[in-house]
């Protein structure tokens, strides 16, 4: 039996990518590496958490990453850029066994194509001894999120896009997660955030915390640049009959005039912690106050993360567990 395990279960180990090219990062590279190395810090927490992997595409980034002390196992390995959920192999149990199930890549719609990122799950599975099953579809890991029984949440907006799998109809789409991921039921969700360049992925617009229940946002006010699509997610998700708590936005953030795509939503769920990303508005203790909510047993940690969002993510879109089975 195929089973996609969710985020809170049991973890060996966690991929985080590690800021590399200076040609993509420009004058957020240091202080990106640095948010990174304090995102693996607080993953890590002292041996307390899951090993890290850091994954650098270069021997100049892998010294920065040793000079930081993350604590991270350091391993060079050739990648376009740090967006592991999407570009690593998701990692399933099947009967007892951990096997690293790859689905193609094409540049989250033909954006930023490149071979190396095509090349990346094979090689990130072979570096820890996992099988590797190659899947045909192009789905990246932000996509979809798990709630370990059996539901996956995804947006019509990333899954249904001409860009991604023109030749498949919603049915096919449903019957390949249902096959490759070992669920049984689909929620799906409209439209993603506001200048997220993913195509609306769901882990930065709605999160399963427990089986059944749902974290999404609430409007910031009349100015949130989302407030239609939480209202719309809401919408869908009671109708669906989860559960749903939940989250504050951040608000409207702007990069260089646009707004982007800022969320509280892109926590990581760790062994011994979750990580929060954190934007600098007034709302950003009430988010990781929620998320203590939800997690009682783990420490609850709020890190900055304007450098990382400068590239389009936070810490969710830059890692990818390793679950323990």
């Amino acid at each position: 039996m195929l089973h996609m395990p969710p985020e809170w279960s049991p973890h060996d180990s966690v991929w985080i990518g590690f800021p590399t090219a200076p040609d993509l990062w420009l004058d957020d590279l240091e202080g990106a590496q640095d948010q990174v190395a304090a995102f693996a810090r607080a993953v890590h927490c002292g041996g307390k958490g899951e090993a890290v992997r850091l994954i650098c595409a270069s021997a100049d980034a892998a010294d920065r990453a040793v000079a930081l002390k993350t604590g991270a196992e350091i391993h060079v390995i050739p990648f376009f850029d740090i967006w592991l959920r999407d570009t690593g192999p998701l990692v399933l149990d099947r009967d007892g066994q951990r096997i690293a199930v790859d689905y193609r890549g094409n540049g989250w719609g033909g954006k930023y194509p490149s071979p190396l990122d095509d090349a990346l799950g094979a090689l990130l599975a072979a570096a820890v001894a996992l099988p590797r099953e190659p899947r045909h579809m192009i789905l990246e890991g932000g996509a979809v999120d798990v709630d370990g029984a059996g539901l996956l949440v995804t947006t019509e907006q990333c899954l249904l896009n001409p860009n991604r799998n023109p030749y498949m109809t919603r049915d096919d789409i449903e019957a390949e997660l249902k096959l490759g991921l070992g669920i049984e039921r689909i929620l799906w969700l409209g439209q993603g955030l506001t200048g997220d360049h993913t195509d609306g992925h769901v882990d930065n617009l709605a999160r399963f915390v427990a089986p059944g229940v749902l974290a999404l946002p609430e409007p910031d006010g009349p100015d949130d640049p989302n407030a239609d699509v939480y209202a719309d997610a809401w919408a869908r998700a009671t109708a669906f009959g989860v559960t749903c708590v939940a989250l504050p936005s951040p608000g409207r953030i702007e990069i260089d005039g646009c707004v982007a795509a800022a969320s509280y939503m892109n926590f990581y769920i760790g062994n011994a912690t979750v990580v929060v990303p954190l934007h600098g508005t007034d709302n950003d203790d009430a988010a990781v106050n929620a998320l203590k909510t939800c997690f009682p047993s783990r420490l609850v940690v709020g890190l900055p993360t304007d450098h990382i969002l400068s590239g389009g993510g936070s810490f969710h879109c830059i890692s990818q567990q390793v679950p323990r089975v």
